[in-house]
């Protein structure tokens, strides 16, 4: 069964350039460290999918085998884990984030989205 939950993460994360695994989806979290990073990625620009493992204890187990985080959510970025967004955090701080998402778009650095503070 684990393999077949492999093979499965290993398509999932192939098909999305950044791939988040979290509790909940994007128009929908269900936690908030998925909705953090959801927003983290929102302020971004590029595209991103959230698939929900929260109900799925099988496939959350088989991700944490994987990656030996056992957290959500899970974070990968061209194929590789990052973590999550205490990781990202700092790599977007230091910009080797936004170098790392150049890469996987393939050199196109997007603006960052300007938000305004309405309180």
């Amino acid at each position: 069964m684990a393999d077949n939950y492999n093979d499965e993460i290993e398509r999932e994360v192939a098909e999305h350039k950044i791939l988040v695994y979290g509790k909940g989806t994007k128009d929908a979290p269900r936690c908030g460290f998925t909705l953090e990073t959801i927003e983290f990625f929102d302020s971004f620009g590029y595209p991103f999918e959230v698939i929900d493992v929260l109900e799925n204890q099988a496939k959350r187990d088989a991700l944490s085998q994987m990656t030996n985080w056992p957290t959500l959510p899970k974070v990968f970025i061209n194929g590789t884990f990052y973590g999550d967004t205490d990781i990202l955090g700092a790599m977007a701080e230091s910009g080797e984030l936004q170098t790392t998402l150049q890469d996987a778009f393939g050199g196109t650095a997007l603006p960052t989205k300007q938000t305004i503070n309405l309180r």
